[in-house]
């Protein structure tokens, strides 16, 4: 199978050679203090202000993730202890300021692009709506984890003229913000169907493109697959049901109009492929191993082994001190002393660190083919076509095998044990397995579980944002938590609550929010 070449890496290195990290400071960071910029800076300003929440990074994963999603998903093992449920305030902050960072660059392109000439607008027209793709992306992951944002009003400090008084922004409702961004991105997607983009144009938004590389066929792609992601997430609710339904239904029976990722050769990623940039994964070694971060929960390394499955080579790796092949997951049931006794003993499954930790080449990843399988196997199952969304279910598991193969090809570090290379015969088996099969799973329900299950092995630690919205959509993977009777939140929360500073300085408006800004709140979606 042919994935995306590491000649990106070649092309990003000859045209970015000079970005280095002063580079895009002295030329992005602060919209307000840019005396000239253009359309096509600023959009390749507003995807480097997010840099460290799409390619892995030491904040995202040591600060953010290590206590809060990963733990949720039990995707890593821990030593449980008083308060865990309880998202840290560093955490919370940082994800906070660097999406309305982010928003503030959009901001200020749609400020630079409404003062061109109509001529002009039009030739930068494609700047606009792949700028307004990601934005909303982002987005869709800031309403997941806190429900109402401020968005609409948001982001205006440079656009207001520095007038701090204007610029505290309302917080707009998660539905009604779901309902804006699926209406736009409808209308995106019909756009690029149309959209003729200047010989004058296309070779500065291939170099300013730091997601797909001016390809206009994955940005099509990336709307539409980020449409499916949306609506699938919505479409349990009453309010989106009907309507998340007929358009994935228009989606999946429009394929020239409505491409989405099925391949592993066209997932939307941000490649880290240019080594001693700012355009490669950020102390993601850090990020994930420190303080034990990167041990395996004992039930998805137990599904894993009980099930032989082919990506268990790729994704662990017994501990530095455990036997040749012996794989051991961390119990979140034992008490805290048993756990560090286990933990100090270095035996202990871990990720792999050559397949995700210190492969220098990982990915920012955006949206994976495997992923839009099982969504479309989802779709598929809602609507009584049994054979179709079985078919969508292993291709999503297949991609899935391929796609940690793919990873570990990226990699030039040879620190962890060579993974175990399956053959077509070992994922037939692994497939026709009772604790995998479709046709062994006996109603809708059973065979949502089995959707369940895969989308958490496949997200682990690498998709940890997906993977927490699912579990919490789907509330179908059986996992133990130890209770914690030291504190109110004594079980992993719904949701993240919003950061100090909101009740600081924009105390007006969050408490029009603030009765419901608890970690017990379950999101509009969730089950």
């Amino acid at each position: 199978m042919k994935f995306k070449s590491l000649y990106i890496g070649a092309i990003l290195a000859a045209s970015l050679v000079s970005c280095t990290e002063s580079d895009f400071a002295d030329n992005y960071t602060d919209p307000s203090k840019v005396a000239e910029t253009t359309v096509g800076k600023q959009f390749t300003g507003m995807i480097y202000t997010n840099r460290n929440y799409v390619l892995p990074s030491y904040s995202d994963y040591f600060v953010i993730h290590r206590i809060t999603n990963n733990r949720y998903n039990q995707a890593i093992g821990w030593v449980n202890g008083e308060n865990q449920y309880v998202p840290g305030s560093s955490a919370i902050s940082d994800r906070w300021n660097a999406f309305y960072q982010t928003l503030a660059q959009y901001r200020e392109i749609e400020k630079i692009y409404a003062e061109l000439p109509e001529v002009a607008q039009a030739d930068q027209r494609i700047y606009m709506i792949a700028a307004k793709t990601f934005l909303y992306d982002q987005t869709q992951r800031v309403i997941d984890l806190h429900g109402d944002i401020p968005f609409s009003e948001a982001g205006m400090l440079s656009t207001n003229g520095g007038d701090y008084n204007m610029s505290y922004a309302a917080y707009d409702n998660a539905e009604g913000l779901y309902t804006m961004m699926l209406d736009e991105l409808a209308d995106l997607a019909d756009e690029m169907n149309t959209i003729t983009v200047s010989t004058g144009i296309m070779p500065e938004f291939t170099n300013q493109d730091l997601i797909n590389n001016g390809n206009l066929d994955q940005w099509k792609m990336y709307i539409n697959s980020l449409r499916l992601r949306m609506l699938t997430r919505v479409s349990g609710s009453s309010e989106f049901a009907a309507r998340a339904n007929t358009e994935i239904g228009e989606i999946l029976s429009n394929p020239g109009s409505y491409p989405v990722v099925t391949s592993n050769e066209d997932f939307i990623a941000w490649d880290g492929y240019v080594i001693g940039t700012a355009m490669q994964a950020n102390s993601f070694q850090s990020g994930l191993e420190d303080w034990s971060g990167n041990l395996a929960g004992k039930a998805i390394l137990d599904h894993m082994l009980n099930n032989n499955d082919p990506r268990l080579t790729y994704v662990f790796e017994p501990g530095t001190e455990a036997g040749e092949g012996e794989y051991l997951g961390l119990d979140p049931m034992l008490n805290a002393s048993a756990q560090n006794e286990l933990v100090n003993s270095n035996t202990l499954t871990i990720y792999n660190r050559s397949t995700i930790s210190r492969n220098q080449n990982f990915p920012g990843l955006l949206i994976t083919a495997p992923e839009v399988h099982f969504m479309i196997a989802e779709y598929y199952l809602k609507n009584g076509q049994d054979a179709m969304a079985k078919a969508s279910y292993e291709a999503a598991i297949e991609a899935s095998v391929d796609f940690y193969q793919y990873l570990r090809s990226l990699s030039e570090n040879g620190d962890s044990p060579a993974p175990v290379v399956p053959s077509v015969g070992d994922i037939e088996v692994y497939l026709s397995g009772d604790a995998v099969s479709w046709d062994s799973a006996d109603s809708q329900e059973a065979k949502m579980k089995l959707l369940a299950e895969q989308k958490w092995l496949h997200f682990n630690v690498i998709q940890p944002n997906e993977n927490w919205a699912e579990m919490r959509r789907l509330e179908l993977v059986d996992l133990d938590f130890w209770v914690d009777q030291s504190n109110q939140q004594s079980l992993p929360p719904y949701r993240w609550v919003y950061p100090g500073s909101e009740a600081t300085y924009n105390s007006t408006n969050y408490a029009e929010v603030q009765a419901e800004d608890n970690l017990t709140q379950k999101l509009f979606w969730a089950k």
